[in-house]
């Protein structure tokens, strides 16, 4: 599947809902998500597995991958034509060279699943999602004195988030659960001391 997807972006507002969080809704066209969505499905996609549990949802990473089982952070398959224009175009959203982009995780997430409090891997820096099918909600929460601070994001079908700095490193996320299919492509560059 080939894919030509435009690189210029219509100017739009930029107010972050935290330091590093920078989002865009309409980043592509209902029917390039549906194209997306196609190469996600055709992607092989397994259940994610956390040491003993199966999440309900299913993952596919390329170019690198993390094994929550064996904690191994390692090589994988490389990154699929069909999303290099898109890894372009989100590097370019992101202030990044396509290069910079070595990593992609393909989510499909069933109705109910969600994602618990977290950080990405220390391995990764920049952190570049893109939304597909059933709106979701992005929680973070930071740990203070009297408890937690905490914040949403809205992430809207064919809309796009990028997270660096404040938002990446010193907040934990998580995905609320769904009610209907959602699929997410997201991009990751490696931080410097890993490559």
């Amino acid at each position: 599947m080939t894919m030509m997807l435009p690189l210029d972006l219509p100017p739009q507002p930029d107010v972050p809902v935290l330091p590093g969080l920078h989002q865009r809704e309409d980043f592509i066209l209902r029917s390039e998500e549906r194209a997306l969505i196609a190469g996600v499905k055709d992607a092989g996609l397994t259940p994610f597995l956390f040491q003993q549990w199966t999440g309900k949802r299913l993952t596919k990473s390329f170019g690198w991958s993390y094994d929550f089982q064996t904690g191994v952070f390692a090589p994988a398959e490389p990154i699929p034509q069909w999303a290099v224009p898109l890894k372009a175009r989100a590097a370019r959203f992101a202030g990044l060279e396509p290069d910079e982009l070595e990593q992609l995780l393909l989510i499909r997430y069933d109705p109910g699943a969600g994602i618990g409090w977290h950080r990405d891997r220390p391995a990764f820096e920049h952190v570049i999602g893109i939304s597909l099918g059933e709106p979701a909600t992005m929680r973070f929460r930071r740990r203070t004195e009297t408890g937690f601070s905490r914040a949403n994001a809205p992430l809207a079908p064919c809309s796009i988030y990028h997270m660096s700095g404040e938002a990446r490193h010193a907040w934990e996320h998580s995905i609320a659960p769904i009610e209907a299919l959602r699929w997410s492509i997201t991009f990751r560059s490696l931080r410097k001391s890993v490559v």
